[in-house]
């Protein structure tokens, strides 16, 4: 296993119950839904994360299915905000810690609000970035909520069947 991230010593100190599970990282394949096969579990249950400013609130985490897109105007809703828009790549790391592809909803450098798309609470389990490429952390959806004191709300626009959202 790699090293231990700072959202795993978060989930272990609040004795939160998880596992960590590793696969590897194709230059040509990034994706999270990538990422799902990869682990072999269904990309619904993978979600991304994705650092967002609005102009209320500042600088926010949103966790959507790993098939999906972020509807922006529905997270400016639901975190009070008028906007919201995606926060510049090159600002990711300075403002979490975490690089591209490996950002964690948990343990982010200041504790920036976050909102995690309602179908989360639909499964068991979901699988969120551990904060490094390549490590992902299963564990419950209500166990998230309270790790990261997330509001859930819909926030994710899936694509239709047979349809891909880039």
């Amino acid at each position: 296993m790699g090293k231990k991230t700072n959202a795993v010593r978060i989930l272990e100190k609040l004795q939160i119950p998880y596992e960590l599970h590793e696969y590897s990282v194709d230059e040509n394949h990034r994706s999270a839904v990538d990422a799902a096969i990869k682990l072999g579990i269904s990309p619904k249950q993978l979600f991304k994360t994705l650092v967002v400013k609005g102009d209320r609130t500042g600088v926010m985490i949103a966790c959507v299915p790993a098939p999906g897109e972020l509807d922006l105007k529905a997270l400016a809703a639901l975190s009070g905000n008028k906007r919201a828009e995606m926060v510049p790549l090159a600002e990711v790391f300075p403002l979490t810690g975490y690089v591209k592809g490996g950002v964690s909803p948990i343990g982010c450098r200041l504790p920036y609000p976050v909102f995690i798309d309602e179908t989360a609470l639909t499964f068991p389990w979901i699988s969120v970035s551990a904060g490094a490429r390549g490590q992902q952390i299963f564990l419950s959806p209500t166990d998230l909520c309270r790790a990261t004191a997330a509001v859930t709300g819909a926030i994710a626009r899936m694509p239709h069947e047979g349809e891909s959202v880039t």
